[in-house]
């Protein structure tokens, strides 16, 4: 019997989706649930498992196609069961013992993580001499980029990248290219759906937002207290490390709490007043920026915080973000200070109304009662949409998040 595989429902706020790798070929046996090929989506990377067990003999859509929901892109017959081996040891009867050595294809594929499975097809590296340091012994795609730099003559293998509403570092691939196009070589890539929908979602927020930012510092010494007097027992009692985050959160709700037009949105003509509070998280991943989302910010522990945070951050190195957790929010916390950003102006993540932008923890000079003194202070950016949050919200809610984190006690006392 012959299957047809199809795309799978995408999500009502995604139209199309690109194939990348396909990880079986024409002809070659396939099993219930094996990865076929990764579906990319501007959001996610879906994994399109088989149907069934048999041969895959037709590919209709070859790598890099656009399809949408429901499109046919291969067909396995069922009935055709070990065909392909039969025809592989047919076509190399001379070296049986080299063909029963020889890795099948599909662990080998299995062995890569999908950013990293493009990056090696892209450069036309050879899988089986990258070693791999993710999970399982799986191949990052920091692994491609260690691997491509050493056959690159000592070239670097990632450049930084500043992407969307936050510097996500995020390494550029550099392909070695032939001796033969002289000194100043060029390479043209196509945009990832990811990449190319970040860039239209920030030059729509430019464009049909009024935004301006406003600054405050923080004098972080009252959270770093807290943080080294509990971190161990907090550690021991959760699980989770304490981080920065989780006050980070928790303050933005408090000012949130305060100036609710700061959490609203513009539908139309219509202002929408949010009762929760869904606190987006800028993360860098492979592929590029993304926000997950903490639903219900305000009921959450900040070990819970914490917590999901991590889960966030591991699953998008991995690309196991689901669009559920990438869709909504409220309001968005960019968090450059990881990489070292002084200071920036971060872009809204529409159609939300403002954005926290946070950074880099510095020992300065300032003036306490008179007196020159060393504190560690934080440069803090809130970017908001004046159409309809004036100064006066937009100055003050930045300066309850500041009071808050200068004094964690208003969070408990809800001051």
């Amino acid at each position: 019997m012959r299957i047809e595989v199809k795309v799978p429902q995408l999500p009502e706020s995604v139209a199309e989706a690109t194939l990348l790798t396909w990880h079986k070929k024409a002809g070659e046996a396939v099993r219930r649930d094996e990865n076929l090929i990764d579906v990319e989506t501007d959001k996610v990377v879906l994994e399109l498992p088989a149907p069934g067990d048999g041969v895959l003999v037709e590919i209709a859509q070859p790598d890099g196609s656009t399809v949408k929901s429901n499109d046919v892109i291969a067909v396995i017959d069922t009935a055709a069961k070990g065909a392909s081996a039969a025809g592989a040891a047919a076509a190399s009867p001379a070296a049986p013992a080299a063909a029963a050595e020889a890795k099948p294809p599909s662990a080998a594929a299995a062995s890569a993580m999908p950013a990293a499975r493009k990056m090696i097809a892209d450069q036309g590296l050879d899988q089986a001499t990258i070693p791999g340091t993710g999970r399982g012994g799986r191949i990052t795609k920091g692994d491609v980029l260690a691997s491509a730099g050493e056959g690159a003559a000592g070239a670097p293998a990632t450049v930084p990248a500043t992407q969307g509403a936050a510097a996500s570092a995020r390494p550029v691939p550099v392909v070695p290219l032939p001796a033969a196009l002289g000194i100043r070589p060029e390479q043209r890539v196509p945009m990832s759906r990811l990449r190319a929908r970040v860039a239209e979602r920030l030059v729509q927020s430019q464009s049909t937002a009024a935004i301006l930012t406003t600054f405050n510092e923080v004098n972080m010494q009252p959270v770093i207290d807290l943080r080294n007097r509990y971190k161990e027992r907090f550690e021991k009692e959760h699980g989770v490390k304490l981080g920065f985050m989780g006050f980070f959160v928790k303050a933005a709700v408090h000012a949130l709490k305060k100036f609710p037009l700061v959490n609203a949105s513009i539908d139309g003509s219509d202002i929408v007043y949010h009762g929760y509070y869904d606190i987006g998280i800028a993360v860098g991943s492979p592929r590029g920026l993304v926000v997950p989302i903490l639903r219900d910010a305000d009921q959450m522990s900040i070990a819970d915080i914490e917590r999901q945070i991590a889960e966030y951050g591991k699953r998008a190195q991995d690309g196991k973000l689901t669009v559920e957790e990438l869709t909504g929010g409220t309001y968005t916390i960019s968090n450059g200070g990881v990489f070292g950003s002084m200071l920036s102006t971060p872009i809204i993540n529409p159609p939300q109304s403002a954005i926290l932008g946070v950074h880099a923890t510095r020992d300065r000079a300032v003036v306490e009662s008179g007196q020159i003194v060393v504190r560690p202070m934080n440069y803090l950016a809130q970017s908001y949409d004046h159409r309809i949050i004036d100064g006066r919200e937009a100055v003050l809610s930045l300066v309850a998040i500041k009071e808050a984190l200068e004094d964690p006690a208003r969070l408990l006392l809800d001051l």
